[in-house]
């Protein structure tokens, strides 16, 4: 009796809101990692298309630079050669560049998926359209990044801390593939739905990685304020997919459930 009245409530204890079987658990997160997986392959042969088309890439550096010169944005050469006047902040930030923007995103999309795995789809679908719409960008758009214009330096390579190397060409990585800045737009859309999906007073510390994550990508030039700009404009576009109806079912689930304790009595 008492365990039929917990199967009608949802009762799962720290698993409430989650299937808590470990075949089903599994086997979805296996799908999900698949998934993501194809989907990202298919997302890194298209930077490789766009990597071929690079001609015009240094011309719409010098663009992008005179029109945030026109916008009255600050200059990012000197703000990286004040942030090199203290190179542990530098180091720090090639750090945080080559070492949280997918392990991170990773951790939280598993999170999810385990935990909350209804609001997972919404972030899933939202994280792809982000992708999708930015690897439009670097089809149409190539863009050298700062580090390789005049006036910036390549802090990667200066202290030792490159992710993509000496060379500008080749190698999996489009280096000329600047804008947008996905490193900007996921960084952002997981705080946003890491907020909305949390029930932590502490969930607000999420703002903290955005936040980081736009000044690292400045401070190492590997990206211009616009490039960043730009990527939070398309997380806007793709926010109805974020809070579509169905968000908060794995919240509301868990908040009406009955308690343990109160069924047994």
């Amino acid at each position: 009796m008492g365990t039929q009245a917990l199967e009608r409530v949802g009762i799962g204890g720290d698993g409430e809101g989650r299937d808590t079987r470990s075949g089903p658990v599994v086997w979805r997160v296996v799908r999900e990692a698949v998934l993501l997986a194809t989907l990202f392959l298919v997302y890194s042969l298209g930077r490789q298309i766009a990597a071929k088309h690079t001609g015009s890439a240094f011309d719409h550096a010098r663009e992008i630079l005179a029109l945030q010169n026109w916008l009255h944005l600050p200059n990012e050469a000197s703000i990286q050669q004040a942030a090199l006047k203290v190179p542990q902040l530098v180091e720090g930030a090639n750090l945080y560049y080559a070492s949280v923007h997918a392990p991170l995103t990773a951790a939280v999309l598993l999170w999810l998926s385990i935990w909350r795995p209804r609001a997972y789809t919404h972030v899933r679908w939202t994280i792809v359209s982000v992708t999708a719409l930015a690897l439009i960008g670097h089809i149409v758009f190539p863009l050298a990044p700062p580090r390789m214009m005049p006036g910036f330096i390549d802090t990667g390579l200066q202290f030792g801390q490159s992710v993509y190397g000496a060379e500008r060409s080749g190698g999996v990585a489009n280096q000329f593939a600047a804008m947008p800045s996905l490193h900007v737009g996921w960084a952002a859309l997981i705080a946003l739905s890491m907020i909305l999906i949390a029930r932590s007073k502490w969930r607000w510390l999420w703002l903290a990685h955005p936040i980081i994550t736009f000044g690292v990508v400045v401070v190492t030039a590997n990206h211009y304020w616009l490039d960043g700009i730009v990527a939070l404009l398309l997380l806007a576009v793709s926010l109805p997919l974020l809070l579509r109806p169905g968000l908060h079912e794995d919240r509301l689930r868990t908040r009406n459930s009955v308690s343990l304790r109160r069924v047994l009595k």
